[in-house]
């Protein structure tokens, strides 16, 4: 653990004065940010009106190579896209009843109550019926993970970003680390589950953890409005505090894969769909209206919140995402602010499996190196809470269920 890390508290005043009084014409770059920033929820707001902000993708276009540049440029300015029919939607209904036969097979509710104080950061959900389920390593799960065709869509995704420069490459687009994430499975009338706008993978490490801070180095140290979020230099570096609510891969884009039908209103996912969102953020808490020690609210070893209190213009453009259909993938950014709908007010189930695009690269081949061990014992993610629900149960995916690229993308067997 870094050194800052053990007096949180004294690093962030720390920090928040070093750049008061550091960063060139503070006042002067927070005012250019609140200005781009308006203008772009004020298109947001336009998109959503004439027909929806968040860009939509069918899977067979991106295969076949016919996304247009300007439709690359929407993704980008946007922050994220619906990529949909990626998996046959009759797959997706068998994928979907298997996860409720495996749910109830490894008696996820029975033992639920027993696990539900290992999570301090998430306990608030254990009372309730879950409608987040910590389980990774159901077949399902690891046959959405390892498709071919999802490969495709994330490597897609990847080579949105500038992954190489000047010699150094900073990850493979082309190959993928399957980070294990859980299932969502929420329940009609459910009003358990909300969860406030937010960006993952670190909170007030952007401020005073130096990896970080070279990420985010144009904001502080040249101009702000140059900040490109969709290049790699420094991202595959970073280092978060550890945490079973903190990302510690590396993800290009956060995504899930719709197992069943949903959209606004069924307790789903809402986006502000600016890519750069941080910059704004970052300059806003050294603002002088923002407390000494106070980063607008950031929570060591949580995710970096969005509040109404300091970030109301930005809030300004959450939208809820399209209905979707099963097989349909969602895809956002990881830097993108984002919500989860406070109330399921649909009538079926919204389910999906959470999988991202985690490019190879050192970060994540490192993090493969813990995770291989827990899926071949049936132990919980090493990023989350040790629930290890699927510790023992023989009804998991094993390692002879994956193909070679599974496999490979597991860090099991080395890229061909």
């Amino acid at each position: 653990m870094e050194a800052w890390m053990n007096d949180v508290p004294t690093a962030v005043r720390a920090s928040q004065q070093q750049l008061r009084r550091d960063v060139r014409d503070l006042p002067g770059r927070f005012a250019r940010l609140s200005e781009a920033l308006e203008a772009e929820v004020a298109a947001i707001r336009a998109e959503q009106a004439q027909g929806g902000a968040v860009p939509e993708l069918l899977f067979k276009d991106v295969a076949a190579g016919k996304v247009t540049p300007a439709q690359r440029a929407h993704i980008k300015r946007r922050g994220c896209v619906v990529i949909r029919r990626v998996f046959d939607p009759d797959v997706v209904g068998a994928w979907n009843e298997a996860i409720v036969r495996y749910i109830d097979a490894v008696q996820y509710l029975q033992r639920m109550p027993q696990k539900a104080g290992l999570d301090k950061y998430f306990s608030a959900l254990g009372a309730s019926r879950p409608q987040i389920y910590s389980l990774y390593w159901s077949l399902p799960q690891m046959q959405a993970r390892q498709h071919a065709d999802m490969a495709a869509v994330r490597a897609w995704l990847n080579r949105l970003w500038t992954f190489e420069k000047n010699g150094t490459r900073y990850f493979d687009p082309d190959r993928q680390f399957n980070y294990a994430d859980r299932i969502r499975r929420r329940e009609p009338g459910d009003s358990t589950l909300g969860l406030s706008p937010h960006s993952d993978g670190g909170s007030v490490e952007r401020w005073c953890e130096p990896t970080f801070r070279h990420v985010y180095r144009e904001v502080f140290d040249g101009d702000p409005l140059a900040f490109d979020p969709f290049d790699a230099e420094g991202r595959t570096a970073t280092r978060e505090i550890p945490s079973p609510a903190v990302c510690s891969a590396f993800r290009t884009f956060q995504g899930w894969t719709a197992l069943t039908r949903q959209g606004p209103g069924d307790g789903t996912l809402k986006l502000v769909p600016i890519a750069k969102t941080t910059p704004w953020m970052l300059l806003r808490a050294l603002q002088p209206d923002v407390p000494d020690g106070d980063l607008c609210g950031a929570q060591p070893g949580r995710a970096l919140g969005a509040s109404p209190q300091w970030h109301a213009p930005l809030l300004a453009g959450l939208v809820s995402i399209p209905r979707v259909e099963p097989g349909d993938t969602v895809w956002w950014h990881s830097d993108v602010i984002h919500a989860v709908e406070d109330q399921h007010a649909g009538n079926g189930y919204s389910n999906v499996i959470y999988i991202g695009a985690a490019p190879w690269c050192g970060k994540n081949a490192a993090f493969a190196q813990r995770q291989a061990p827990a899926f071949l014992e049936g132990r919980s993610s090493p990023d989350f809470a040790p629930e290890d629900y699927e510790l023992g149960f023989d009804g998991r995916a094993r390692e002879e269920n994956l193909s070679p690229l599974g496999r490979m993308q597991m860090g099991l067997r080395e890229w061909a």
